[in-house]
């Protein structure tokens, strides 16, 4: 168990402890803890346990822990599990994982282990979303909030939208096709549906079918956009006038200028020019017994 005890209020490990012994202390399985104390000295934690052949790594954090520790165990046979305690729990919520920290701690005794795709973007990899434009800045103003959950999420998009200014985007796809955005404020690549929150970006996004989804909306977009956010929240947003969705194995975006980019809900700086694909079926996950946003 992996536990980042910076991720989220409302949680106690003392209390966690208690209901992983019930679960997972059984015969023939030995249960270990481990906590990170930055984000470099959890990939070192991962990259030990997969070395020490380790079967499972549960991690409790969020998902900016997830993808960081989903990424050191790239290629190898330790399968990555995860207590949501975060803010959106993105992974957590495609998976049916149980939002409550004990009750996902029962589901994924009960697990199964599973092969998905995990998204690169220059050379950095992401399990849920990466995020370019206005949907990226996001990011900048929740990070300064004090409050996690949707409504402070909510406000950090109305706030950055007063500012936020597009820049042409260029986005050349595998099959040749290129798309060009003058005024595109969410250009999202999604390797699972949702950005978290219950925010479903992505409908049809699957976790092992090889692709990722592109999705697109331009300023033009927004009154259509606030006129169905419930869509947003049940799953139907592919229904909205004016947006735009591909699918893709690889992709080469041209910006105007460089600008942060949103990996897994974290901000992370860019050049102009960004490159993404699909690493199919690169990463060992466990996804709790009869789940079906799972299946390809």
């Amino acid at each position: 168990m992996l536990v980042n005890p910076r991720s989220g209020p409302g949680w106690s490990f003392d209390r966690l402890q208690r209901v992983f012994a019930r679960h997972w202390d059984r015969a023939g399985m030995e249960l270990t803890y481990q906590f990170t104390q930055s984000a470099a000295d959890g990939v070192a934690k991962a990259r030990r346990a997969a070395e020490q052949g380790v079967e499972a790594l549960i991690v409790v954090g969020g998902d900016g822990t997830v993808s960081t520790v989903g990424a050191a165990l790239l290629g190898t046979a330790t399968a990555l599990g995860v207590v949501p305690v975060g803010s959106g729990n993105g992974f957590a919520r495609h998976f049916e994982i149980p939002l409550t920290p004990a009750r996902a701690v029962a589901a994924l005794a009960q697990a199964e282990p599973a092969l998905i795709d995990v998204g690169v973007v220059n050379e950095r990899p992401f399990l849920v979303t990466c995020s370019m434009a206005w949907d990226a800045a996001i990011v900048r103003s929740f990070e300064r909030s004090p409050l996690r959950g949707i409504i402070p999420y909510v406000f950090a998009g109305a706030y950055e939208l007063l500012g936020y200014v597009p820049q042409p985007i260029a986005a050349e796809l595998d099959s040749g096709e290129t798309l060009r955005f003058d005024d595109a404020l969410i250009f999202t690549i999604a390797n699972l549906t949702q950005y978290g929150g219950g925010a479903v970006i992505a409908p049809q996004a699957r976790p092992d079918d090889g692709q990722l989804e592109l999705v697109v909306a331009r300023r033009q977009d927004v009154p259509q956009l606030v006129a169905n956010v419930a869509r947003l929240f049940n799953g139907t947003i592919e229904r909205v006038p004016g947006l735009v969705f591909r699918r893709f194995r690889s992709l080469r975006v041209q910006r105007a200028q460089a600008a942060a980019i949103q990996v897994d809900g974290e901000l992370a700086t860019a050049p102009a020019e960004v490159t993404v694909r699909v690493l199919p079926r690169a990463l060992r996950v466990l996804v709790p017994a009869g789940a079906t946003a799972a299946a390809g």
